[in-house]
């Protein structure tokens, strides 16, 4: 029986995923990105879970697209569709990501290549080890970038860094990505996981629903003007102010103990 492509495990409220190709760097397969969402979205809708943690197993965090996958059919021996397969496998991962109803954390182990950034960067804290890089390597094969990179990259660096990346395709260091905005945080390669596990602990503890509707408030205000994101904010503190989660950190705070949320 073939390795399951998506290694799973709890750590209480954290479930971890781990890319699980480490002979390819991780290099996504239509299987592999299938079994991702399925994971993402399987573990999200658990409410045991209140956070995911993404990784990659071995030396490498994930090459990208595995060309050799995508590019001719077995049945026919034809070249595929490159925007099918978009469409038909990473747009759902990415939804399913962006989407997600806990707070993500991606731990870059290694290598981020092409869409193996976009897949690092649709999570929602990202960590990398100071051996990591990030290259998107598109211009080399003649695509451009995907996975959501175009808006995210922009968003992210300014139109003038994310440019540079994109057209020349040099790599970036973590140290280079933790200072120009990219990433979250450079760590020592020992202190990744034990740092994300951290973070992903700490997002479990929190209340689930506040930081998810965080996360959908900054995404819809880079497409909005201001006096929009004023009245977004609060329509979602409406919500908010009845929750469970919004009495419950209340009390806790003016009784001087900790909080137990529970919304999700």
């Amino acid at each position: 029986m073939a390795d399951p492509l998506i290694l799973v495990e709890r750590h209480e409220a954290v479930a971890v995923l781990r890319l699980n190709r480490p002979a390819q760097l991780n290099a996504l397969t239509a299987d592999l990105v299938v079994q991702l969402r399925e994971a993402v979205e399987g573990l999200g809708a658990d409410p045991s879970v209140r956070a995911l943690l993404i990784t990659g197993e071995g030396r490498g965090f994930c090459a990208g697209q595995d060309l050799s996958d995508a590019l001719v059919s077995p049945e026919t021996g034809k070249a595929k569709d490159l925007g099918h397969i978009i469409d038909h496998y990473h747009i759902p991962l990415c939804l399913a990501l962006r989407n997600c109803p806990v707070p993500t954390v991606c731990a870059v182990n290694g290598v981020a290549a092409g869409a193996g950034v976009s897949l690092a960067l649709g999570c929602d804290v990202v960590l990398a080890s100071d051996a990591a890089v990030f290259v998107l390597g598109f211009n080399k094969i003649g695509l451009v970038p995907d996975g959501g990179a175009t808006w995210l990259l922009p968003r992210l660096l300014g139109r003038a860094k994310a440019l540079e990346l994109a057209l020349l395709g040099d790599k970036l260091s973590a140290t280079d990505a933790e200072l120009c905005g990219l990433i979250s945080r450079c760590l020592p390669a020992e202190q990744l996981m034990q740092a994300a596990l951290q973070a992903a602990g700490r997002l479990a503890s929190l209340p689930t629903r506040a930081l998810v509707s965080t996360r959908k408030l900054f995404d819809d205000a880079m497409q909005m003007g201001f006096e929009p994101a004023l009245r977004a904010e609060s329509r979602q503190q409406s919500l908010l102010g009845f929750s469970h989660d919004y009495t419950e950190g209340v009390a806790a705070f003016q009784q001087k103990r900790p909080p137990q949320f529970r919304d999700r």
